[in-house]
């Protein structure tokens, strides 16, 4: 049995990725424990402000969303895609919840850091207005490169999946009642 932490990277109110993400966390509660946390609920100032340099408090909610990712054996991160990566809220949390001495730790002499959140899994759920080929090929994947690459395995949880829908802006009701089945599999898979 897993821990499961389902994010919800888009600050609306109500999404399609807020939907999936209840999907999801609904097909995985038959195996496992699961929390969901939307970016969108949470308050709290996006902007680190003097870098790593000067580590301003940590708000409740961002106490709440490390105590879960710490928790967590796995994390699934459904986002949409905005101007080609994630919603700016999304990435102020990541910069203000994933500190030094939390998610990773510089060593006198070594070139790079120890990642702290070693032995952690993820998966990547992306929703898109564009054809996931489209974004992949030509768009570069920035995403998937940013979460996976210096996000995610700079800190030490290891990508196990990532799943594409698109383009969501022409969808049909059928279209995403199917990914709501992929979702829903996948959940129940993970």
């Amino acid at each position: 049995m897993k821990n499961i932490l389902v994010l919800n990277a888009n600050p609306k109110t109500d999404s399609l990725n807020k939907s999936l993400a209840a999907t999801y966390a609904k097909a995985a509660q038959a195996k496992h424990h699961v929390q969901v946390m939307n970016i969108g609920e949470l308050t709290f100032d996006s902007n680190l402000q003097q870098g790593y340099e000067k580590i301003q408090p940590l708000e409740t909610d961002l106490v709440t969303l490390q105590t879960q990712l710490k928790w967590a054996n796995h994390v699934v991160i459904i986002t949409p895609v905005w101007w080609g990566t994630v919603p700016a809220v999304f990435k102020g949390a990541l910069d203000r919840i994933l500190l030094p001495g939390f998610a990773f730790k510089y060593e006198a002499g070594k070139l790079f850091p120890k990642k702290l959140l070693e032995g952690k899994t993820s998966e990547l759920i992306i929703t898109l207005d564009t054809p996931a080929w489209w974004y992949k090929l030509v768009q570069g994947n920035v995403v998937y490169r940013h979460l996976k690459r210096t996000v995610l395995g700079f800190v030490g949880i290891k990508n196990k999946r990532s799943k594409y829908f698109g383009p969501v802006i022409s969808a049909k009701p059928k279209t995403i009642a199917q990914w709501h089945t992929e979702v829903e599999r996948l959940g129940a898979t993970c």
